[in-house]
């Protein structure tokens, strides 16, 4: 694999961070040819042979692409901004190097949402799209005319990363994609609302962290994993899933059952009835105030099998009261017959947590195993003991049950960031 990295200083014209930048789909890189190295690797590279400079501006570039015959396999440039760079970066695209990416990173130096319309893509920046296999797009405006006679054939990963892009265009991007399996979203902007339609996608990430855009599982027949990872805001907007047969894998949510609409027969609801029984592996954040809210949205899945609950302070849902759960009344499908494990993240164990871990303890009848992971863990069996007592594991409703205590920090926005793509992962929330 090959790319081209670029940023520019506070200063002067920006420069660009050239790494790996070209290299023929007959011969990748070597795994020992990745990182450490600088400087021009071959006066005259041809195909095959892999490239590397290292802090050179953006005319040494042009050179570099220039006297490449082709094709590369990779190109990322993070450097794009209005000017004289982007029309040198129109030429790069319209070379003979670029010319069959398989795949395409890029991006302007700085986002700049208050401006829409500033941060045009190159025209010429898309000319690989038969070829692609792999794209990201970050910080640009997608203009209305592009995509339209776009034919992403090859695509199977695509990231859209703090992208203006308007509900037309957005509509229009995703049947010109039939080969894509993943699909990741951040901060996308210019619609307030991503309807999502792809009889090919196995694997959506949405990450929205202005809160205010909504997504539309309208129709995606083999949708696997639905992935929220959260940032320093809390509300991640609405998310409204109409029609995905197959979802398997959802989370990491807010216990609001507002925030999550399962739709049946094309009207939304918020009712509880609506439920989904094909989600096994969820994953929540509580800040251990919110357990009526937790038992809300479990009612919902009755086949779940395994849950993570990751503790995490938001004052949003310490702010907001969530209905009241009567137990009695609606007993909970999954807590009698299928939830197996459970997995506490960031458990310090002050009164609320334990409170929460043991409500689990005590009414999970199919329980096979119960992991605490925190900063602490129980070193010895003293502490061991003191932990079992006050979670009254005597009195477990699964006498299969096992504990097991860990003393580690894992952040698990970060670990969903790093394998989002990755779809050989049977739970992309575990870190072992």
């Amino acid at each position: 694999m090959t790319g081209a990295t670029s940023r520019w200083p506070s200063e002067a014209r920006p420069t660009s961070t050239t790494e790996n930048l070209a290299s023929s789909p007959e011969q990748p890189e070597s795994a020992g040819d990745q990182g450490g190295n600088s400087g021009v690797r071959t006066r005259h590279p041809g195909p095959g042979v892999p490239i590397r400079t290292s802090s050179v501006f953006p005319d040494a570039a042009s050179k570099v692409i220039s006297k490449h015959p082709g094709p590369a396999c990779r190109f990322c440039f993070h450097g794009l901004c209005p000017g004289d760079l982007h029309d040198q970066a129109e030429t790069w695209f319209l070379s003979r190097a670029l010319a069959k990416l398989q795949e395409l990173d890029v991006g302007y130096a700085f986002c700049d949402e208050r401006n829409p319309g500033r941060n045009p893509l190159p025209p010429s920046a898309l000319r690989s799209a038969p070829t692609l296999l792999v794209a990201k797009i970050s910080c640009c405006d997608l203009p209305r005319e592009m995509v339209p006679s776009m034919g992403f054939d090859l695509l199977q990963r695509l990231s859209l990363i703090s992208v203006y892009i308007s509900v037309d265009v957005f509509r229009g991007l995703l049947p010109a994609c039939r080969a894509l399996e993943s699909l990741h979203m951040s901060n996308v902007l210019g619609t307030r609302c991503l309807h999502v339609r792809s009889p090919t996608l196995r694997s959506i990430c949405f990450r929205n962290t202005s809160g205010r855009a909504e997504l539309v599982i309208e129709d995606v027949p083999r949708l696997v994993r639905l992935l929220i990872p959260f940032g320093c805001r809390e509300n991640c907007g609405t998310i409204r899933v109409i029609s995905a047969p197959k979802l398997e894998i959802l989370g990491p949510l807010l216990p609001v059952v507002s925030k999550l609409l399962l739709v049946s027969q094309g009207v939304s609801s918020a009712d509880l009835a609506n439920s989904m029984h094909t989600v096994k592996i969820l994953a929540l954040r509580c800040s251990g105030y919110e357990l009526d809210g937790v038992l809300n949205i479990l009612r919902r899945f009755p086949c779940l099998e395994k849950l993570y609950i990751i503790f995490h302070k938001h004052y949003e849902m310490d702010a907001k009261i969530e209905p009241q759960y009567d137990r009695r009344l609606y007993p909970i499908e999954c807590l009698q017959t299928h939830l197996k494990t459970v997995v506490f993240e960031t458990f310090v164990g002050h009164d609320k947590q334990l409170e929460f871990a043991k409500f689990f303890v005590l009414n999970a009848k199919a329980l096979k195993e119960i992991e605490f992971e925190g900063i602490y863990g129980a070193k010895n069996d003293v502490s061991l003991a003191y932990q079992h007592t006050l979670l009254r594991v005597e009195n477990r409703a699964s006498r299969d049950a096992q504990f097991e205590f860990r003393s580690r920090y894992r952040n698990t926005a970060i670990h969903l960031l790093r394998h989002i793509h990755d779809l050989s992962v049977a739970d992309p929330f575990e870190q072992l």
